[in-house]
């Protein structure tokens, strides 16, 4: 086995300014003290002086212009389970390790994508176009490698001894034991594992308790990690709030991508799409916006779900100010990647039908695009109407025009050939528009094709219907 962990020191400040990026000096309080006191700063607020554990009065007098929010840990949980799922498309073992790292076994799937290091650019580069700042770590135990993915960034040690020979030299600080039992160690002498790792257990008990013994025995690999597996949800539904009233579409186009990007990553987990998502925004007196988007087929690109999104939502007026934006997609079927030849040419720049159907529809509207829809009408003239685009209608089995005329006229001069037919049609009797005809295939003295009739039992009075192409 070969587990990965992947932490995340930045997570309480994408998850606390989930709704606005960080601009300038920033800082979190801590929502667990009585005093207001900083729990984590951004590198512009450390130049300026704030620091972790900090008054915040202190932190105000050092810079006046320091943003601060409350840690959200409800928030930062939502964030590491959407990490989560986008890590489940490289593993089926994902465990989330609250409050900021993520364990994977990602032995198996190693072969899949052809080692380790071909894996880990993958990682780095999806997580870097999220915009998530990370560390890694992998080693044979899950303990070790929670354990140098915060002190050794990009360490990999895939030998069982080699994993106990660098715990060895491993200061406590970075043991992962609690403060209070590395404190101890230390006021005893001991600086490093090595150290503790040669006292003899009965002694490593009474100085560190069972847990610290435990704890030990799971970094080198002398007991097993029982670790529960995460499993994607069936459906999506997560809402961001705002600080402060967001007026217009173009403040909301930040949290938006958020949302749509947090839903990509479970559509990757299930391996599935979204083909009909409701974006929800309220609004003061308990307002509310609806804004539903569509697609032609299921889809889970984050960039093109983001852009259907944005464009529906600046083409709705908001009545007010929104105060949160939420995304509900309740139904997520299969997503089926589009079929394409081997041997297919390279294309241009040009959109598929498919896309640009999405796209037009999101900026017109949906009544603004119309297709021909077949209906169950015997009579040609009757046999088809306009419909909404993406519904899907067999064609009918019998060849027909490519141009029918708007209403029969008579054919003169009488074809030169009968290529094929009759066909004889019969219907309209209910509604008082009764049609009975033998329809032929028939070519002109110019060579066209066209598409005639006559009388049923008769051979003169040719009448024209259509043309084929």
């Amino acid at each position: 086995m070969l587990w990965a962990c992947l932490r995340f020191p930045g997570l309480a400040f994408s998850a606390a300014f989930a709704a606005t990026p960080e601009a300038g000096p920033s800082a979190l309080l801590d929502h667990k003290a009585r005093q207001r006191l900083i729990a984590a700063v951004n590198a512009d607020a450390a130049a300026h002086g704030v620091r972790r554990g900090q008054n915040l009065a202190a932190a105000r007098a050092l810079c006046p212009a320091l943003e601060v929010r409350p840690r959200d840990p409800a928030a930062e949980n939502r964030l590491l389970t959407e990490l989560a799922a986008w890590c489940y498309q490289f593993s089926g073992h994902v465990t989330l390790v609250p409050p900021n790292a993520i364990l994977m076994e990602v032995g198996a799937s190693l072969r899949l994508f052809d080692g380790w290091p071909v894996l880990a650019e993958r990682l780095r580069e999806g997580l870097g176009e999220q915009g998530h700042a990370h560390t890694m770590a992998a080693t044979p135990f899950a303990a070790a490698a929670w354990v140098f993915a915060a002190s050794a960034d990009g360490m990999v040690i895939p030998e069982r001894e080699g994993v106990r020979r660098m715990l060895g030299d491993l200061p406590l600080a970075q043991s992962g034991l609690p403060s209070a039992t590395v404190t101890a160690l230390q006021a005893m002498g001991f600086r490093r594992l090595g150290e503790i790792f040669r006292l003899p257990r009965p002694e490593l008990t009474r100085r560190i308790g069972r847990d610290g013994v435990n704890w030990l025995d799971r970094l080198r690999g002398d007991a097993a990690d029982a670790l529960p597996a995460w499993q994607p949800p069936a459906n999506f539904l997560q809402k961001i709030e705002f600080d402060a009233e967001l007026d217009g579409s173009q403040p909301l186009l930040f949290p938006l991508r958020r949302l749509t990007r947090s839903l990509a990553n479970l559509l990757a987990a299930r391996d599935g799409g979204v083909q009909r998502f409701t974006l929800t925004l309220e609004h003061a007196r308990g307002e509310t916006t609806r804004v539903v988007v569509a697609m032609a087929a299921p889809q889970r690109d984050a960039e093109r779900l983001f852009e259907l999104a944005r464009t529906r939502l600046e083409r709705t007026t908001l009545p007010a100010p929104a105060r949160s934006i939420e995304i509900d997609a309740a139904e997520l079927p299969t997503f089926r990647p589009p079929l394409r030849d081997l041997f297919e040419p390279i294309r241009g720049d040009g959109l598929d039908w498919p896309t640009l159907d999405e796209r037009l529809r999101a900026r017109l509207g949906d009544a603004a695009l119309r297709q021909i829809a077949l209906v169950a009408d015997h009579r040609p003239e009757r046999a088809s109407r306009y419909g909404t685009p993406g519904n899907v209608v067999s064609p009918p089995r019998r060849r027909r025009p490519l141009w029918l005329l708007p209403r029969p006229v008579p054919m003169r001069p009488e074809p030169a050939a009968v290529l094929a037919g009759p066909e004889r049609i019969e219907s309209g009797w209910w509604d008082g528009a009764d049609a009975r005809r033998d329809y032929y295939i028939v070519r002109t003295a110019q060579g066209q094709q066209a598409w005639a009739y006559l009388p049923p039992g008769t051979l003169d009075g040719w009448m024209l219907h259509g043309w084929f192409a």
